[in-house]
């Protein structure tokens, strides 16, 4: 099995959550597909939908809700089920 990263294609603020007072999109530890929604990107009130890439489990986010990142930065790491 093989770890991927996944990484942030922009600056801005990273969130788990649709709304505060929603659950997170992903939870550490569950299956993720290509194009599963892990978080939201928020850049100037505008939002971008962060997907997985690959297909897996979820091992890990490396940011935590609410925290600025950057271009590049690593959001999270998925482990492959091939």
């Amino acid at each position: 099995m093989k770890e991927y990263v996944v990484y942030s294609p922009l600056p801005g603020v990273f969130y788990r959550q649709p709304a505060p007072e929603m659950p997170p999109f992903m939870e550490e530890g569950e299956n993720v597909q290509e194009d599963t929604v892990i978080g939201l990107i928020e850049v100037m009130k505008q939002f971008t939908e962060m997907v997985a890439g690959h297909s897996g489990t979820l091992i890990e986010f490396k940011v935590e809700s609410g925290e600025p990142i950057e271009p590049g930065q690593v959001i999270a790491i998925i482990k492959s089920d091939r």
